[in-house]
């Protein structure tokens, strides 16, 4: 009876994916019955053939990043994440509507956000650092950091052990630097995962799975956004938004917008100086946006 084995997703490659284990990686294809799978993934498979197997079974996941794809569906980017690095820098100007999508997707999704200020050596901003006050005191950690001099990269990558975490945030922000700067073999490990496909054309699009060196995972996406608001509905995208949680209940109606609808509470925090305006502002863009 051929066994049946666990493995870790590495990277989806098609309609497969390379799984890993034991320390190596095998070129697995699914069941017609099992999902569409992605780094993070565990999964039960036999092996077939030399480097290759069958995967059987996909295990129940913790948490699930997905993006937008054709027509109305979704496509999964990475599961079992435990932790979201939202990396922004000063250069290009930070996207502070980008890092609210990012962080009320993770509220929804049972994953700890960070906000990672890149490029922190660079000149001072008034604008980002009346932001970030307002970021911490609702309990967001912020870690100021850069690729460039090292600075603040012991301290990234003790937040990194033992976890499965992902870098997300804008293009030109420095994700891949801080990637290089944590992963100093990440293109031979590329490699290795190539090698075993045999097609490195799947594994340069679609998000990886490393091994850091002191322990801990890092999902490697490549692209800009690589999750949206894909599978979030509005009460959901408010409840996103940490200062509003406590006064969503207090609204006069259940189906409150939160927008020019009577007896809204969050709106009333807002007009008090509770909620803050642009917070407040982002959240209506947001919306607009589903």
């Amino acid at each position: 009876m051929t066994e049946v084995l666990t493995g870790l997703v590495i990277s989806n490659v098609g309609k497969g994916a390379t799984v890993e284990f034991e320390q190596h990686i095998y070129l697995c294809q699914s069941l017609r019955k099992v999902a569409t799978l992605a780094a993070g993934d565990k999964v039960k498979f036999t092996i077939v053939a030399k480097d290759q197997g069958r995967i059987e079974e996909l295990l129940p996941r913790k948490s699930i990043l997905e993006r937008p794809s054709k027509g109305a569906k979704t496509r999964t980017v990475a599961t079992n994440i435990d932790q979201v690095f939202v990396v922004f820098a000063l250069e290009p100007f930070c996207d502070f509507l980008l890092i609210d999508q990012y962080l009320a997707i993770c509220e929804n999704r049972n994953i700890t956000p960070l906000l990672v200020y890149n490029k922190s050596d660079l000149a001072h901003s008034d604008i980002i650092e009346k932001e970030l006050l307002n970021y911490q005191s609702l309990g967001y950690p912020l870690l100021r950091v850069s690729a460039t001099n090292n600075n603040g990269i012991k301290e990234l990558r003790s937040l990194l052990v033992q976890k499965i975490s992902i870098f997300t945030g804008q293009s030109g922000v420095g994700k891949s630097s801080l990637t290089n700067a944590l992963l100093p073999d990440k293109e031979l490990k590329t490699n290795t995962v190539s090698a075993t496909t045999k097609h490195g054309r799947h594994t340069t699009t679609a998000a990886t799975l490393y091994h850091l060196p002191e322990g801990g995972d890092l999902i490697d996406s490549p692209g800009v956004a690589i999750f949206g608001l894909a599978g979030i509905s509005e009460n959901q995208l408010a409840h996103g938004f940490r200062e509003f949680q406590s006064y969503i209940d207090l609204c006069q109606f259940n189906d409150c917008k939160h927008d020019k609808d009577k007896g809204c509470a969050v709106r009333e925090a807002v007009a008090t100086g509770e909620i803050t305006t642009a917070r407040y502002q982002r959240f209506l863009k947001l919306r607009e946006k589903m």
